[in-house]
């Protein structure tokens, strides 16, 4: 959203860490899955797809199993024996529906991450790690901003500070918008059965697990949602401990031995859709925030809607679900 911003104006981005991407983005599933989410976020998903460019997606069909009837996307019910195809370890009977999205793929994250950082680079931005920002204050029609050691003097706040969005918008004197941010714990594990490459994404309608081939192993998830504070998230052993044995359920992978695991934030607002824009009688500060678990899939259309509706312009990506209206904070 920075990279879109610079091409309208002078744009400084400041990054609490002493690095860019180290928490949600940096740990991210990195799945581009069309299916995934509500009617805004598959079509921010959708408008997307062109905008990554070359060689930062690669196909992997997404398996969904448990109650198929209701999912929205171009999926396609499919039968056990063609799942098993695709997912040789699956066991049909402990799964319910069947359904294949072939429109899924891997993201390379920090390759994306990078091409933006580039472009708001050669577009004039600035960015400025290991400022975090401790004072916002009205200077007339603009702002200044407290960031590290440095005082910044912006038109223009935009407030996409993820887990601490509330906070920010508190040293602002606007009113928080009742962001969560929930913890999502992801593990690698090994186990019995070899693991094929080319394995699809299986997830669980339910949302009570996922898991794809990663490396030699395979990564696991148990869809955890668990309200914490923001911070540096750690995965706890029982949320690992449930991952693991919620695909052995299903699988014949028989996962033993866990290599490593790490949790993230996925940061709702309470409709769980994206927000952008700004709160009536707060000109001049704009939120960019409650993206959740669909951050990166969107991020290429969103960002350009952001953009736009920032500078005071009409959205032009999926404008009839796109607008102030129904992104914006109010």
């Amino acid at each position: 959203m920075a990279a879109e911003l610079a091409v309208h104006g002078s744009v400084v981005l400041v990054e609490a860490e002493s690095e860019l991407a180290r928490h949600t983005t940096g740990r991210s599933a990195a799945v581009y899955a069309p299916s995934y989410g509500g009617a805004v976020v598959r079509a921010l998903t959708a408008a997307s797809l062109p905008l990554f460019g070359e060689g930062l997606l690669s196909p992997r069909p997404m398996l969904w199993v448990g109650d198929v009837a209701g999912l929205a996307g171009d999926v396609q019910e499919i039968s056990a024996g063609e799942a098993l195809r695709l997912c040789p370890v699956l066991r049909p009977e402990r799964v319910g529906g069947l359904a294949v999205d072939l429109g899924t793929r891997d993201i390379d994250v920090m390759g994306l991450h990078q091409r933006y950082v580039r472009r708001l680079k050669a577009a004039g931005g600035e960015i400025r790690k290991g400022a975090p920002v401790t004072a916002v204050r009205r200077d007339g029609v603009g702002w200044r901003v407290t960031a590290g050691t440095e005082e910044i003097s912006a038109g223009v706040v935009v407030n996409a500070a993820g887990a601490w969005t509330d906070r920010v918008a508190g040293l602002a004197g606007v009113p928080a918008l009742g962001l969560r941010p929930l913890r999502r714990t992801i593990a690698i594990a090994t186990g019995d059965a070899p693991v094929g490459a080319g394995w699809p994404l299986v997830a669980d309608v339910a949302d009570t697990f996922y898991f794809r081939p990663e490396g030699p192993g395979v990564l696991v998830s148990p869809a955890d949602e668990t309200p914490v504070e923001p911070g540096d998230a750690k995965p706890d052993e029982l949320d690992v401990a449930l991952a693991v044995d919620r695909v052995n359920e299903v699988t014949t992978l028989g996962l033993r031995s866990v290599r490593t695991a790490w949790a993230g934030l996925r940061t709702f607002a309470p409709d769980r859709e994206p927000v952008v824009g700004e709160l009536p009688g707060h000109p001049g500060f704009s939120f960019f925030a409650g993206q959740g678990g669909y951050g990166i899939q969107m991020a290429p259309a969103l960002a350009v809607a952001a953009a736009r509706i920032i500078v005071g312009q009409r959205p032009e990506i999926a404008a009839e679900l796109v607008s102030p209206a129904r992104l914006g904070a109010a």
